[in-house]
């Protein structure tokens, strides 16, 4: 059977028929042997994957005591991987490419967070059904989607410094950080009035449901098209400032555990809810001063010859001589050696973590024995340190974050909407189809 897929597939790679045809055509092909349930542009999304898909889900919510009828999980779960096959069709297009060395190092450092060695790792999947290959296929599908949410803020989303002052003028900064969870029901682009009417009735229906007793997360497992439907509608800890702007008004008059009514929002009609809140602390940070004398190694100096350097030198200062002639002179550090060495204060992160652990290990006015780094051989002598209030200067990166995040989430939810709007889609779970510049079709 292998064969005849293999023979069919390179039929079709010689006929010239366009993507989606070819996606349909080798859907037809494939039905037999695993049934397709969804053709996203010029792939498919099979039955198996879809089973594997909810099988995890189902596990993940056993845990919790919430798992509502299958074919709830199938219409959410669906909805999901089509979106991430979107997204890494879009991804590919533009030019994202993730190495096997990229995939390797994630799995290896995910197999390190789990406290376990590649071995264990494998057997773990093993036991939960996976192959390695597979998972391998599913953490590069998720490095990709990521790799696309970075190029769009960097590309789409920009904040100016008056948009910050605003912000903090205002008094729209909200200290705290709160824990929502989130019920959607969508509204497509342009929508008809019976399709906004029928999406406010299920949306009301739902609300109603939960002042009836229904569990929050529960609804929104069952009813919500949000991403983090799956989760029980959990968004996590967000700061105040996080909260999307249609929301933030409302959800800082919440008292925890209460649930908003429903609200419009440009994708479609929400429900939140307060389920915790925090206060927020001052931000005081710890400072280092410290100088240092950096040789390099190059063609011409080897590392033997940079820390031979770098020892003499070290012999020198603790014999008596002055430490900042002897930058001024010998310090290949272009940043640093016309100051004698001065790095100023800094945070312990400020120098990279090599220069971290060895400022961390001195008293002050200590000198360090002689260290390495990407950059060469160093010896430190650390001159003092300090705990500095750096909460003003925190509101204002926070500030620039919030605005970032929020205009973030708003466009890359419209982008995603957009580009389901355009592409050709077939659900056959549900039976619908949309292509692009047409009606959803039953």
């Amino acid at each position: 059977m292998k064969s005849i897929v293999a023979l069919a597939l390179l039929v079709l790679a010689s006929t010239g028929l366009a993507p989606r045809a070819q996606a349909q055509a080798l859907a037809l092909i494939k039905e037999p042997i695993d049934r397709v349930v969804a053709v996203v542009e010029d792939d498919v999304i099979l039955k198996s994957d879809l089973d594997r898909a909810v099988g995890n889900v189902v596990n993940q919510l056993q845990g919790r005591g919430q798992v509502p009828p299958r074919e709830v999980i199938e219409r959410q779960v669906l909805e999901r991987l089509i979106l991430i096959r979107l997204q890494i069709q879009r991804a590919d297009s533009t030019g994202i490419r993730i190495s096997d060395a990229e995939v390797d190092q994630a799995i290896a450092g995910m197999a390190r967070q789990n406290r376990m060695d590649m071995g264990q790792l494998r057997a773990s999947l093993a036991r939960d059904g996976f192959g390695f290959e597979e998972f391998r296929g599913t953490m590069r599908d998720e490095i990709t989607v990521q790799r696309l949410r970075q190029r769009f803020a960097q590309t789409r989303v920009n904040v100016s410094d008056t948009e910050i002052d605003l912000l903090i003028q205002n008094g729209g900064l909200k200290r705290g950080e709160v824990r929502l969870g989130h019920i959607m029901v969508g509204v497509p682009d342009g929508a008809k009035p019976e399709q906004i009417t029928a999406a406010r009735s299920k949306v009301e229906k739902v609300a109603a449901e939960i002042a009836g007793g229904l569990d929050f997360s529960a609804a929104a497992i069952r009813y919500s098209e949000g991403q983090q439907a799956l989760e029980g509608g959990d968004l996590g800890w967000k700061r105040f400032d996080e909260v999307p702007s249609v929301f933030a008004e409302t959800v800082s008059g919440l008292k925890k555990g209460e649930v908003t009514k429903p609200m419009r929002g440009p994708s479609g009609f929400h429900i939140l809810k307060l389920v915790d809140e925090r206060e927020a602390s001052k931000q005081v940070v710890r400072e280092y001063n410290a100088r240092h004398i950096l040789v390099k190694v190059s063609e011409v100096v080897s590392s033997d010859e940079a820390q031979t350097a770098v020892s003499n030198l070290r012999k020198r200062i603790a014999g008596g001589e002055a430490f900042e002639p002897l930058a001024k002179q010998f310090s290949e550090d272009k940043a640093t050696g016309t100051l004698g060495g001065d790095m100023g204060w800094f945070p312990i992160d400020g120098y990279g973590t090599r220069v971290a652990q060895t400022i961390e290990s001195l008293k002050d006015n200590e000198l360090s024995e002689p260290f390495q780094t990407e950059a060469g051989w160093h010896v430190l002598q650390r001159l003092g340190s300090r705990e500095v209030d750096r909460t003003a200067e925190f509101e204002r990166e926070q500030a620039r974050e919030a605005i970032r995040n929020r205009k973030f989430e708003e466009e890359y939810d419209q982008y995603l909407r957009q580009t389901k709007a355009e592409a050709y889609i077939e659900d056959r779970l549900s039976g619908k189809s949309t292509a692009p510049g047409s009606d959803s079709k039953g």
